[in-house]
């Protein structure tokens, strides 16, 4: 497992160019304002559809949640990339040792009230237009790991250009009510394709012409 490196400097300079590089090529950034317990720790989930998914949370934390964001990369990713583990960035692997341990260490960053964790419990990319989401395991096994006051975001992501050069990011968020960690991955995974299925159709009915 590749864990993050604290470094202020570096960390610093991956801030800015998220931020910049976020801002170059997008119009802007559109999410909803949820009011959510500062004295608690986020797991946030999320569709995985491209290179920008992780980008676009990380604006939103930083203008919305303000916590110390951590994000699970796969290991291949974070091997290409190198300087992702200078944005907190850990790696999850294909063998059952190398997953246990990246699960494990999920759920301990989650016992800290000030970190929001993001994972695409999808596994891979899809199209941003899927009808349907599919969830791997793992992120139940955090959600069961993780102390149970721990609080449950659902962000679901489109990006679409509208009437403009550079495209508008729109996540819809969402607190989830239930901890399920004594529910099923299926349980989970239908209550976030509810919410995902809801914010596809506010997507649809979203009027160009503001």
């Amino acid at each position: 497992m590749i864990y993050p490196k604290q470094n202020s400097a570096l960390f610093g300079l991956f801030k800015w160019y998220v931020k910049r590089i976020v801002s170059w090529n997008f119009d802007k950034i559109i999410f909803d304002e949820i009011s959510l317990d500062p004295s608690k720790s986020i797991l946030l989930i999320a569709n995985h559809f491209s290179f920008w998914d992780s980008l676009i949370l990380f604006c939103v934390n930083e203008r919305l949640f303000k916590k110390k964001a951590y994000v699970m990369v796969l290991e291949e990713t974070m091997r290409k990339d190198r300087f992702l583990k200078y944005g907190r960035a850990f790696s999850v692997g294909k063998k059952p040792k190398d997953i246990i341990e990246s699960l494990n260490y999920a759920a301990g960053l989650l016992n800290e009230p000030g970190n929001v964790v993001l994972m695409f419990p999808q596994g891979k990319l899809y199209s941003n237009f899927v009808e349907y989401i599919h969830f791997e395991k793992g992120v139940l096994n955090i959600i069961q790991k993780a102390k149970p006051d721990v609080l449950l975001v659902f962000a679901a992501t489109f990006v679409q250009y509208f009437k403009h050069k550079k495209p508008t990011a729109t996540v819809y968020l969402k607190q989830e009510t239930v901890n399920y960690a004594d529910k099923t991955i299926n349980d989970l995974q239908q209550a976030y394709q509810q919410h995902y299925t809801a914010s596809k159709l506010l997507q649809t009915e979203i009027d160009i012409e503001q």
